[in-house]
């Protein structure tokens, strides 16, 4: 069976019960939301120039709408595999709390609301950047890639690393190339993390058939690839720290940040399946939860350092 006839076969059953707004709340993928939010708030307090408090705020508004619009579509169109796997099975529409026709009209309404509001808001470069991500997330990523080709969370990345660049926007009305590494930050650390995750997930993958490399490839070519990933990754988080929004501060959290990662990458490509076995997936994990603390900490210090920027840097 094809990815569309899987999707096709998914009925527009209603909810045996009333939604609660908690479900219509997880519809929006808040963890995913969050760190959209997270990211686009850093790329607007970082960009030159400033922007007035009711806007910056106005702005992330909107933009973490499109995020949960994103998240809505998302598990609508992914209704049929959700059932499949053990750790989404109990989401809003598989369980039927939540009807497939609901979560569908609920995503178009945020997507439309959002994308204009942001552009009444803030400026329309800002607004195309959260439409085309809507776009790229729902349409390129969701319907397309994440059921034909493993190149799915490489390409797919994208949808997830433009956030900071439209927050950049929002406040300038351009994308410069420091919005760009940004982006790239986010792109490069997106495999690695994913793959460390789908490394202790394989089975969940295998049953909704979805071609995930550890699928396609086999776990061993996902450590390679996870590990060339990581020092694509570090090379990125370098070059931002040596741009505008680093520094030297930026630049040594980039050092240690990048040598516990690639260490993590490294011991991961070493491992074998009756290892990960016989410790369930410790390294994997390990990589998995310091990939998040990467992140949020990379980021964290660009805005450190655009705080000490006015006072003479660190």
């Amino acid at each position: 069976m094809t990815d569309l006839s899987l999707h096709a076969a998914t009925e527009d059953r209603p909810a045996p019960d009333e939604a609660s707004l908690r479900d219509f709340w997880q519809l929006l993928k808040p963890r995913l939301m969050s760190l959209s939010v997270f990211t686009a708030l850093v790329g607007m307090l970082v960009a030159p120039g400033g922007v007035h408090p009711f806007i910056g705020a106005t702005s992330i508004l909107w933009i973490a709408v499109g995020a949960g619009a994103s998240g809505a579509l998302n598990m609508w169109f992914d209704a049929d595999i959700d059932r499949v796997m053990k750790r989404t099975r109990n989401r809003p529409i598989p369980s039927g709390r939540v009807a497939p026709s609901s979560a569908l009209a609920l995503g178009l309404f945020l997507a439309i609301v959002s994308v204009v509001m942001l552009d009444l808001t803030a400026n329309w470069v800002a607004a195309a950047w959260l439409a085309f991500t809507i776009f790229f997330y729902v349409v390129i990523y969701s319907m397309w890639l994440k059921r034909t080709t493993s190149w799915n969370t490489v390409i797919g990345g994208l949808a997830g690393a433009f956030p900071p660049m439209i927050g950049w926007a929002a406040v300038t009305g351009n994308t410069p190339i420091e919005a760009w590494l940004m982006v790239g930050l986010i792109f490069m650390w997106t495999p690695p993390h994913f793959w460390a995750l789908a490394l202790f997930v394989k089975t969940d993958y295998h049953a909704a058939r979805i071609p995930m490399l550890t699928v396609t490839h086999g776990r061993a070519e996902t450590r390679r690839q996870a590990w060339f990933w990581s020092l694509g990754l570090a090379v990125v988080s370098l070059l931002a720290s040596l741009s505008s929004i680093g520094g030297p501060m930026t630049l040594v959290v980039a050092f240690v940040l990048n040598g516990v990662f690639l260490k993590r990458a490294w011991d991961m490509r070493h491992r074998t399946d009756p290892d990960c076995e016989a410790d369930g997936h410790a390294v994997e994990r390990g990589l998995f939860k310091w990939s998040l603390v990467y992140l949020f900490a990379h980021f964290a210090v660009f805005v450190a350092e655009a705080a000490l920027g006015p006072y003479g840097g660190w």
